[in-house]
């Protein structure tokens, strides 16, 4: 299992896991609260199938990766992002973020500029944080702060009854529970969760409402917005439909019905728009591969 170093805590490493698959032009998946990357499952196929490079990681306190206590905030983050990148020598790559991971696309580019943006060939934000979730006077398409601060009393009360609550929401389980998800997906989702680091499940809500609006400013490279109409953890008006706004030149996919976890829900429209964003390129490049192959 691969692993890449981050930082220290005391006399320990913070670890990284990350997985690196296929080749071609490399796509990066950056998941979402509170899982891991494995949670990209319906995507990873697709992708590999299309001739990509796809590179999938846990971000610190998640996953396989370490649990430090400290590094909870999207400059970190970002950080842990780029020594990956460094690390496997990534040019020309995309970013695909979900969720929380959609941070993680704003602040790599709005905080590495033009040293870590030239690499980045494409950006895509599914069901994204971004851009200002925390209402104030300069912002009032936001949610009171107080939302937020009554979730982090649920998690610091009880992190696992929070996890049975917010996973109905993540799915919108009343509506799409035995048809686009079934209840050991929604079960496999919390057993990840509860493996989470406590700390880093309860740090992690603060940085749901950061201010990414100068990180989205700064990108310069092809997007896509994906989001869901009937989102109940990050709602449309307040999230992706801005975002796609700031973003000059962003594509935008309204999933209707779409609850927050279309990739799992909705793999069916989100997939191949995806692939067709990321390019034909690697596909044909697939295909030929396959026929070379044939012809051996």
């Amino acid at each position: 299992m691969p692993y890449i170093s981050v930082g220290k805590e005391n006399s320990g490493n913070i670890n990284l896991y990350y997985e690196d698959h296929g080749s071609g032009k490399p796509v990066i998946l950056i998941h979402g609260y509170p899982l891991s990357g494995a949670s990209w499952e319906k995507q990873i196929p697709a992708l590999l199938a299309a001739g990509h490079r796809v590179i999938t990681y846990d971000r610190r306190g998640f996953g396989r990766s370490s649990q430090p206590s400290t590094g909870y905030n999207y400059d970190t983050f970002a950080e842990d992002l780029h020594k990956l990148v460094t690390k496997l020598e990534l040019r020309d790559f995309a970013l695909v973020g979900f969720s929380m991971g959609g941070g993680e696309v704003a602040r790599y580019i709005g905080k590495f500029g033009k040293s870590g943006s030239t690499n980045v060939s494409k950006a895509v934000f599914i069901s994204g944080v971004p851009p200002y979730l925390l209402k104030t006077p300069d912002n009032p398409e936001g949610v009171d702060g107080s939302v937020f601060d009554g979730i982090e009393k649920a998690v610091a009360a009880d992190r696992y009854a929070f996890f049975t609550e917010f996973f109905k929401n993540f799915y919108n389980t009343d509506a799409l529970l035995g048809s686009r998800v079934s209840a050991e997906a929604v079960r496999s989702s919390w057993n990840v969760a509860a493996g989470a680091s406590a700390i880093a499940s309860l740090a992690c809500v603060p940085t749901w409402h950061e201010d990414f609006r100068k990180d989205l400013a700064a990108v310069d490279v092809p997007t896509l917005v994906m989001h869901g109409d009937a989102d109940r953890i990050l709602p449309i008006g307040a999230s992706g439909l801005r975002t796609a706004k700031l973003i000059k030149g962003a594509e935008l996919l309204v999933v209707k019905g779409g609850p927050h976890c279309i990739p799992w829900t909705h793999a069916d429209e989100v997939n191949p728009r995806l692939l067709s964003f990321l390019g034909e390129r690697a596909a044909k490049r697939a295909a030929g591969a396959r026929r070379d192959e044939a012809v051996a």
